[in-house]
């Protein structure tokens, strides 16, 4: 058939993909098409009509999904057979089809502004994500459906061993790599070989929230260690608790403060940790996303005496719904931590981390943290700076090198738990500072995700919206807190 027959119309209130997908079905309904015809690829009919190949294919996408059409590998894509005359119902009305501006999604599916840990969803690769897992379940062979290995893929633990070495200066080998399920699995990993129910350990104060409730139910105590400039206060943590079994860090970029441990601290850290056989867990949550330079060197690199069990995981970098971690853990430790393994459940099915294994191997996971670093870059500025010019007079944004959140001081006595608790009332997904803390403090302040903020007006539709709810509490008075009594 004539390729100029498919071509949408520009003027039509309809997507073009959906215009495409149309033409197609009336093609294949009145006879055009017949089963076993070869279509055009993505690429060429994008160029013939000049349209987007991601508008073409989405509309592919969809004839394929509703088995219209098959795809065939090298041989291309083809009508599916068993189409010759459909009926009338093949028409579909665009008009209905079409979303309106004012239909909204469902509620389900939306993303909550200023959500914290959720990297951008709308940038991921997903057509090659989706091209390296659907040739793992093509290809699945035996290995691939019996029990997992307990410390996870060895392809996987040789990747990271390879990256950790190149981008964190971390020497080590895939022996000492365990794949978790998450980042709680490596702490529960670490203290059922290392520790005890009971055991006391520092923990920075502000410090991770799910962290410190994780330890917790782990049956470890924690003492809360002060965090400033330099992070982990080091001499208050001698002062009260000099003796304790273990210390949870996060060095490169503090969890949710932003700063950097001092190279000063660091070596005093790994001091105290030699000194009192006490172990430190690194997590090195999101030191890939530093806007200016290179990112910092991990604490692990600076680890002579093998104390320090490095964490990290792919929540924050892929997607969190892979639930996938690893830790790095001395050489001396590597039989027992191997023992604890196979007592636990480990990290789940081989075909995902088969996947995360090509990715980075094919040079896919540097591309992608190199193209996330400028997003977030400019994905942070269009926050900023609706925070600048709606909420200017009553926050003050914290500078930081990296991250993907923004930390917002108070700047008069507004409460800063109600505020939250407001805003999350209305939808948003706004975190108090205090709320991150094991100890009061008078220092007030908003943690905001800024990673979905595809544009600027996304950024100022939610800051106009947190500014609708501060001034709704002004307007009832209570909005204020005392903080003297």
């Amino acid at each position: 058939m004539d390729l100029q027959q498919l071509k949408p119309s520009r003027e039509h209130t309809a997507p073009i993909y959906l215009q495409l997908y149309q033409r197609y079905r009336e093609a294949i309904a009145k006879g055009k098409l017949r089963a076993g015809d070869r279509v055009p690829s993505v690429r060429s009919l994008a160029s013939e009509l000049n349209l987007a190949r991601g508008t073409v294919e989405m509309a592919y996408q969809m004839l394929v999904g509703e088995g219209y059409f098959i795809t065939r590998g090298a041989a291309g894509t083809r009508v599916a057979p068993g189409l010759c005359k459909l009926s009338g119902s093949a028409q579909i009305n665009l008009e209905q089809a079409a979303p309106s501006p004012q239909q909204k999604q469902d509620p389900r599916t939306e993303l909550p502004p200023f959500r914290l840990g959720l990297p951008a969803l709308d940038a991921f690769p997903r057509k090659t994500w989706a091209r390296l897992a659907a040739r793992h379940l093509r290809g699945l062979d035996n290995p691939a459906m019996i029990t997992p290995p307990p410390a996870g893929h060895t392809q996987l633990r040789r990747a990271i061993a390879t990256y950790l070495g190149i981008s964190r200066g971390i020497n080590c080998s895939h022996e000492q790599v365990f794949v978790t399920n998450g980042y709680r699995g490596a702490l529960d990993l670490v203290c059922r070989t290392l520790l005890r129910p009971g055991d006391l350990g520092w923990y920075e104060d502000p410090g991770y929230l799910h962290a410190r409730q994780c330890l917790e139910h782990l049956g470890m105590r924690l003492q809360p260690v002060a965090v400033d400039r330099d992070g982990l206060d080091v001499a208050q943590g001698r002062r009260l608790a000099a003796q304790a079994r273990f210390a949870v860090v996060t060095p490169t970029h503090q969890s949710p403060m932003g700063v950097a441990l001092s190279l000063q601290r660091r070596l005093d850290l790994l001091d105290w940790a030699m000194g009192a056989d006490a172990w430190i867990v690194e997590d090195d949550y999101d030191s890939e996303f530093r806007y200016h330079g290179r990112p910092l060197p991990a604490l692990k690199s600076l680890d002579r005496e093998g104390r320090v069990l490095y964490t990290g995981t792919f929540s924050k970098v892929l997607y969190p719904g892979l639930r996938l971690a690893y830790l790095v853990v001395p050489i001396s430790q590597v039989e027992r931590f191997n023992h604890s393994a196979c007592h636990l459940p480990g990290p789940g099915a081989i075909a995902p981390q088969a996947t995360v294994a090509q990715f980075m191997e094919q040079g896919h996971f540097a591309r992608h943290l190199n193209k996330m670093r400028k997003l977030y870059a400019s994905r942070r500025g269009y926050l900023v700076d609706a925070l600048q010019e709606r909420l200017g007079t009553r926050l003050s944004v914290q500078q930081q090198a990296g991250g993907i959140h923004v930390l917002a001081h108070i700047l008069d006595a507004t409460d800063e738990r109600l505020l939250a608790s407001s805003a999350r009332a209305e939808g948003m997904a706004l975190h108090a500072l205090g709320e991150w803390r094991a100890q009061p403090s008078p220092e007030q302040g908003l943690l905001m995700g800024f990673a979905n903020f595809i544009c600027a007006e996304d950024a100022m539709a939610a800051v106009s919206q947190l500014e609708a709810v501060w001034k709704a509490l002004d307007d009832t008075g209570r909005v204020k807190t005392h903080r003297n009594k």
